[in-house]
């Protein structure tokens, strides 16, 4: 059963240290549980004939219409309204990360697979350590070296991110499968569009030093396909570019898409009332997104450019290898049978 005012993208903030699964199931329950309080529609009523004692006496019976509420709408027959909602989680976070989780229910999961499919950036704030290494590249990974950090200055570091952002940036335009050269990059780039369509490695699209004070820093990574895992690994090799070593500290998404940490419900609006508005408000960025980029690339592509003639000449061709592989199903057949 749909719930009302529930069917769309929304945004809360998953803190540090909860996973994405609990997020989605605490949401879940609290929904469900005020679904479940909200005052429900009153039974349907059936006519059902009763037996009276007739007027005349003598232990007579009559039938009499009456109308009673139906058992099977009772709360305690039927049991609860919603048992189940169905809450698809976008990009997600691991335990450690934190910040912008959007999540889709009812028709927003098909919109969760079209964002998925326009491949927007997100950002994310980092935060390093220098002077140590660790396992798994966080502060709190096993301790696997201590190094020296007092020769590295922010100039130095600030090198080392456009080293960094020149390198994807390549990668970004290899990725994005689309000649430089031609009208169609002019016009996906003046929209600010280009970007991979499909799979790709992790890429970093822009990255910049945001705090810088030995031997902590915070950087801003604004990047596609990433996994949390990957950022801390960024930290890592920004300290070994650097004759040192470094842990992140921090990974906190502050965009993902359409949706901003101004856009993500905290912990306390995690009830029915403040997802729906959520739902509300999103709904006309989230279409104008879809909208702008989806056919951006449609109107981009080779079939799209074809005028009426030759998209008309193409179709024929078509049909016309249609109908000739259907002759060729009809002779064999024919051959078969005489055979």
């Amino acid at each position: 059963m749909a719930a009302p005012g529930l069917a769309g993208l929304f945004a809360v903030y998953k803190p540090a240290g909860v996973a994405w699964s609990r997020v989605r199931e605490a949401l879940e329950t609290r929904l469900l549980r005020e679904l479940n309080a909200a005052p429900q529609r009153a039974p349907r009523q059936q006519v059902r004939f009763l037996p009276r004692p007739a007027p005349e006496g003598g232990g007579a019976v009559e039938l009499v219409a009456a109308s009673v509420p139906v058992l099977a709408d009772h709360p305690l027959v039927r049991g609860p309204r919603f048992r189940k909602l169905k809450i698809g989680a976008g990009h997600r976070l691991d335990v450690k990360a934190s910040g912008v989780f959007v999540l889709g229910i009812g028709h927003g999961n098909k919109l969760l697979t079209d964002l998925y499919n326009c491949h927007l950036t997100k950002v994310y704030t980092v935060g390093g350590l220098f002077g140590k290494a660790t396992d798994d590249f966080s502060d709190t990974g096993n301790l696997i070296e201590k190094t020296t950090f007092d020769h590295i200055t922010r100039e130095k570091l600030e090198r080392i991110l456009a080293v960094i952002q020149g390198t994807n940036q390549k990668a970004l335009l290899m990725y994005s499968n689309i000649d430089m050269k031609t009208q169609e990059a002019y016009e996906l780039a003046v929209k600010g569009l280009i970007r991979p369509m499909g799979k790709s490695p992790p890429i970093i699209t822009a990255i910049r030093c945001l705090q810088f004070a030995l031997p902590e820093f915070q950087l801003e990574i604004h990047c596609l396909h990433e996994t949390q895992q990957y950022l801390r690994k960024v930290v890592h090799e920004i300290g070994l570019e650097l004759k040192s070593s470094a842990v992140c500290t921090q990974v906190r998404r502050t965009r993902d898409g359409v949706f901003t940490v101004d856009d993500a419900l905290p912990r306390t609006q995690w009830n029915l009332q403040s997802i729906q508005e959520a739902i509300r408000n999103c709904q006309l960025k989230v279409q104008t997104e879809l909208e702008k980029t989806l056919a951006a690339h449609e109107e981009n592509s080779p079939l799209h450019q074809l005028d009426g003639t030759q998209l008309s000449m193409l179709c024929r061709s078509l049909r016309e290898q249609h109908n000739t592989a259907e002759s060729c199903q009809r002779g064999d057949g024919q051959q078969k049978e005489r055979g």
